[in-house]
């Protein structure tokens, strides 16, 4: 059986799938990604790159468009050279959200395509219009309404989609949701869990243990689509009210959502500065090896998640399953995963009194059997459930689909 993986950023959410594919005799497995993915040992990857940008004359509206179809075109010419060989994949599992599928079905007819839809965007109801300090304007609104463009084109194309939550499967159209279903791509759980006795070492030397009063937080990048504003701004406080506690904080300073501030150079400068805090017990780590991101949650007494309405972060569910006591935005992906007072704490997104006395809180109380029901409730997250959903999802029945993390 012939299956072809396209990602931009390959493997990206396709990790853990690819490297069960390319363990099995009877797949030959092809991945597709950017010049700039980052590729998996033992998966051939062909890599592609745009011959140009949009141009600065395209209408607003249209400029992540056309960039898709310039995405999609790359890819299409990558491709053409093995089409004309012979080569037919049978099935195509793709991130289609930068463009790279909109063609294949023209290529290859005959090949099952499947998208992961991560997203559709809103300007109502989800992320776009939640923050008040971020107003949606009218303009934005019409721009997002027209990025929906390329993922109308992507579900019309699909013969099958996955979506990783119920919530994000329910901000797809319905016309189209009877070709979806909701698994999740799964997390490596078997490396993660509580250990007593783990430590971390800071870049200044210190040493942070299990046990310690340590508070968490974890993006990607430091912005405020995971409430990085609403997090600093209640710091200071936090800092004054527990003497003893440590904060580490692990992300980037570019953007992965919304937009730059315009006053600073990233969102750490500018929230930093509007809110000073003591850098001996708030400990900036920046992007870490795997090996660091795990220490940090197996020594963090509370781990802290806030976020949109978006999509729903990995770290929320390692913290999980990490031990970590949780405290968490009453938001829709959130709400999800984490029910007040069984296996987390929920408070308002923008509630940074509640955020601070839930904290507080948990830092006192060992919530034990909510940092037990935590931990199982990621276990139908793990890697061999979501492969083995996604195995399904691919048309192969005679693969078992034992542990099943599909939960649609």
């Amino acid at each position: 059986m012939k299956i072809l993986l396209i990602h931009q950023n390959f493997p990206g959410q396709l990790c853990h799938i690819a490297n069960d594919l390319k363990t099995r005799a009877d797949v030959e497995l092809l991945a597709v990604g950017r010049d700039t993915a980052p590729g998996l040992p033992g998966v051939r990857l062909l890599r592609y790159r745009p011959h140009r940008g949009p141009r600065r004359e395209t209408h607003p509206y249209l400029l992540s468009y056309e960039d898709a179809v310039l995405h999609g075109q790359a890819v299409l010419r990558t491709l053409l050279p093995l089409a004309r060989r012979g080569y037919r994949p049978d099935v195509i599992l793709a991130h289609p959200g930068w463009g790279e599928t909109l063609f294949l079905k023209d290529l290859f007819p005959d090949a099952r395509l499947i998208h992961y839809c991560e997203y559709f965007y809103h300007g109502r109801g989800a992320d776009a219009d939640f923050d008040p300090e971020f107003p949606l304007s009218l303009d934005a609104a019409a721009r997002l309404r027209a990025r929906n463009a390329l993922h109308l084109l992507n579900l019309d194309n699909a013969d099958a989609g996955i979506c990783p939550t119920r919530w994000q499967y329910s901000l797809h159209p319905a016309a189209y949701r009877d070709k979806l279903h909701i698994a999740h791509e799964g997390i490596r759980t078997e490396l993660l869990g509580s250990d007593p006795s783990a430590e971390l070492t800071l870049p200044n030397g210190r040493r942070l243990r299990a046990g310690q009063p340590i508070v968490s937080y974890v993006a990607r990048n430091l912005e405020p689509y995971r409430g990085f504003h609403v997090f600093m701004r209640a710091l200071p406080e936090l800092l004054r009210a527990e003497p003893d506690c440590q904060v580490v904080i692990v992300g980037g300073d570019g953007i992965s959502y919304g937009n730059a501030p315009t006053d600073a150079a990233n969102w750490r400068e500018k929230l930093l500065r509007e809110n000073p805090v003591d850098l001996n017990r708030v400990h900036f780590l920046g992007k870490v090896p795997y090996d660091v991101y795990r220490k940090v949650l197996q020594v963090s007494a509370v781990h802290v998640y806030l976020t949109y309405p978006f999509v729903l972060s990995w770290s929320l569910l390692e913290a999980m399953a990490s031990g970590c006591r949780i405290v968490a935005s009453d938001t829709a992906p959130v709400r999800e995963l984490v029910r007040d007072g069984v296996n987390g704490r929920l408070v308002g997104f923008f509630d940074r009194d509640a955020l601070m006395e839930q904290v507080r809180g948990a830092l006192r109380d060992e919530m034990a059997e909510m940092r037990r029901q935590a931990r199982l409730s990621t276990e139908r997250f793990g890697v061999s459930g979501a492969q083995a959903a996604y195995r399904k999802s691919l048309g192969v029945p005679e693969w078992a689909m034992a542990g099943s993390v599909a939960v649609s």
